[in-house]
């Protein structure tokens, strides 16, 4: 068998490959800012998310996009799920003991 086929059949191109998906809608996070009560979607650009070695060390921050304050809010386990998944980039704090 060459390299360039795979078992059973000729080689796949990347256009072939995805020739049958259509485009998917960017990923968008609701979040809400506690100093102006704002609410609105966010891209995942405009947030981070730091994992530390504790819950008290990991969380995501944004910046507000009604009043430009920078908020910063506790991530549990489930919201690290849902922010890493959606593309978030994220930034994992080391302890220096």
């Amino acid at each position: 068998m060459s390299e360039s086929a795979s078992p059973g059949g000729p080689a796949m191109t990347v256009a072939s490959a995805f020739a049958g998906m259509r485009s998917v809608a960017p990923v968008v996070f609701r979040a809400g800012c506690p100093d102006c009560r704002g609410r609105f979607e966010l891209a995942a650009s405009a947030l981070r998310l730091a994992i530390g070695a504790s819950s008290r060390t990991t969380f995501y921050s944004f910046t507000c996009p009604e009043c430009g304050v920078a908020v910063r809010k506790p991530a549990g386990e489930r919201i690290v799920e849902l922010l890493t998944g959606g593309g978030v980039r994220t930034l994992r704090l080391h302890s220096t003991v």
